[in-house]
């Protein structure tokens, strides 16, 4: 049985925080993870979600593998899959459970009123 689906050609895959509730019940574990989603472009996106239900019916994890910025190889349990259509054609979603060593996170804050904050006291 494959265990994992192996991202071969393009840039690493860019992983987003995810808060909401179901996937807070998916990171129950021993060892600290961050919870992220990733989306990907694929051709055959139906079927890899049905590869990573064989893994769970068969209680098997499946891992996604890929390549970071530096070139190493590195994997990561996934733990909920999803195809979907688009006009650009099928987009593989995929939550991820990331070891906290393996995640960097990166804090913006985009003021919507376009002001710019500076360190003064009002009077």
């Amino acid at each position: 049985m494959e265990d994992k689906i192996t991202i071969i050609e393009g840039p690493p895959p860019t992983f987003e925080a995810v808060a909401e509730g179901w996937v807070t019940g998916l990171n129950e574990s021993p060892n600290l993870a961050a919870m992220v989603i990733t989306e990907l472009r694929t051709f055959n996106g139906p079927a890899l979600v049905e590869r990573c239900h064989k893994a769970w019916r068969n209680h098997q994890p499946i891992y996604l593998e890929f390549r970071s910025t530096d070139g190493l190889e590195h994997q990561a349990l996934i733990v909920a899959a999803r195809s979907i259509e688009t006009d650009e054609g099928q987009l593989l979603l995929l939550w991820l459970r990331l070891a906290e060593q393996d995640v960097e996170i990166e804090i913006g804050f985009e003021d919507e009123a376009g002001d710019d904050f500076d360190d003064e006291q009002p009077e």
